[in-house]
């Protein structure tokens, strides 16, 4: 604990809010022993507090919008909007072994003369990842300097078209307190490099390492810093990797694009239906959806497993869906369909590692309940997208032309006309 005369602030490890003094609990986030202490005069001094700069008029500026960069796949252009923006600051998370480093490795090589700040693999290691991946590297320069002080000085020197930082848990600023990974040297570390990316109007991507509960260890104020924050899904034991972007400043968010991983590097889906719906079969539990991500309607499959509870309390469990809405659904169906599932373990699962919130998905997830409890498969050839409300009654969403047409392209019908989800039950299974 620092004295009264010291000058310090505290920073939460979990959401990143500050404080003018210690307290056990965060205001913020209701975290627990999560305060830090950090010096805020070194805070002030790394930051550039105190400098001036003059204000400019919006009426005198012309209105331009910002020429994009292509990174060489469609289906990443897709997530950045267009193309990558230069001056724009990427954030790209994702569990460790996702493609992280062989996505950016595919993308500069592709890009034009790159700088690579790995603080984790040597430059030796970058190059065998690339020869494996058959990326060209002529335009690719490695440097190993931990210090984020001296990058300028690097990037004046390199001239390069694109900065990747790997990763930020890896770099620190010498000229405040912390090791490098630290909840202020995170923080700091991704000032500095904002501050640079507008400077020099050079895209820089900041790879970060996640937490268990799937978001950027550090502070969340790096994603409030940062224009685009993106995010690479997907089981490792798995094929599919989904790239979402969940904030970007120069276009739409909730994009995504879908790719495949195999030995050479990530490799585009140009339809994702029809690759999630390869090897589905048409058996008790299974009911194929269409969820649209951003501007893309998507077809998957969703399956339940229902069984006999062992224990005295059912268990409820969701692989892609969100467990709270699932508790709804089962509450609804038991009460408006007249299935006893209060002694019934049920288990959900998005196949393909997709991972969806969309109330289009209540119908089929359902439908793929009621399935599998009465071990009867549904109608071949049908899916289903309705909201279910808490009175068992069906809304429309939104997209839903979007959805149908999607659906009739890879040879499926859509499932409508049911005032409630007892009279969808009935007209699909019995």
């Amino acid at each position: 604990m620092a004295n009264k005369d010291s000058k310090s602030t505290f920073f939460c490890s979990n959401c990143g809010n500050e404080y003018s003094t210690w307290s056990g609990r965060c205001l913020a986030c209701g975290e627990w022993n999560s305060l830090k202490e950090v010096s805020a005069e070194k805070v002030a001094a790394s930051s550039g507090i105190g400098q001036k700069i003059a204000p400019q008029k919006l009426s005198g500026l012309k209105k331009t919008n910002p020429p994009r960069i292509s990174s060489g796949y469609k289906e990443v252009d897709r997530v950045f909007g267009g193309g990558i923006v230069n001056g724009s600051v990427i954030l790209l998370g994702g569990e460790p072994g996702i493609g992280k480093s062989t996505l950016l490795l595919q993308i500069i090589g592709k890009f034009g003369p790159t700088l690579y700040v790995s603080g984790e693999e040597s430059a030796e290691q970058i190059k065998l990842r690339a020869d494996r991946l058959k990326v060209k590297i002529g335009n690719i320069s490695v440097s190993s300097t931990p210090d984020i002080s001296g990058l300028e000085e690097e990037i004046i020197e390199s001239s390069p078209k694109l900065v990747v930082i790997d990763s930020i848990q890896t770099v620190y600023d010498s000229r405040i307190s912390g090791s490098a990974g630290s909840l202020s040297q995170v923080k700091e570390t991704g000032l500095v490099l904002q501050q640079l990316a507008k400077k020099h109007s050079l895209p820089i991507v900041i790879v970060g390492h996640v937490t268990k509960e799937g978001v950027v260890a550090g502070p969340r104020t790096l994603e409030h810093l940062v224009d685009v924050v993106v995010y690479i899904e997907g089981d490792r034991s798995q094929e599919a990797r989904i790239i979402r972007c969940v904030k970007n400043r120069f276009g739409n968010t909730d994009e995504i694009a879908v790719m495949k991983m195999e030995s050479a590097g990530l490799i585009e889906i140009a339809n994702p239906g029809a690759f999630f719906l390869a090897d589905r079969q048409n058996s008790p539990g299974s009911a194929i959806t269409v969820l649209v991500e951003g501007s893309r309607p998507i077809l998957v499959e969703i399956q339940a497993l229902v069984t006999p509870t062992v224990f005295g309390y059912p268990r409820r469990t969701t692989s892609g869906f969100d467990l709270n809405r699932l508790n709804i659904l089962v509450g609804v169906m038991t009460k408006r369909a007249g299935m006893n599932l209060g002694s019934q373990d049920v288990y959900i699962n998005v196949v393909g590692g997709i991972s969806t919130r969309e109330p289009a998905a209540d119908l089929a997830i359902c439908l793929a309940i009621a399935s599998s409890y009465k071990n009867k498969s549904l109608l071949d050839g049908y899916c289903y997208f309705a909201e279910v409300g808490l009175t068992g009654e069906l809304r429309k969403v939104s997209g839903a032309d979007k959805r149908k047409k999607e659906a009739e392209k890879l040879g499926y019908k859509v499932g409508s006309n049911y005032k409630n989800i007892g009279q969808a039950i009935e007209k699909n299974l019995y």
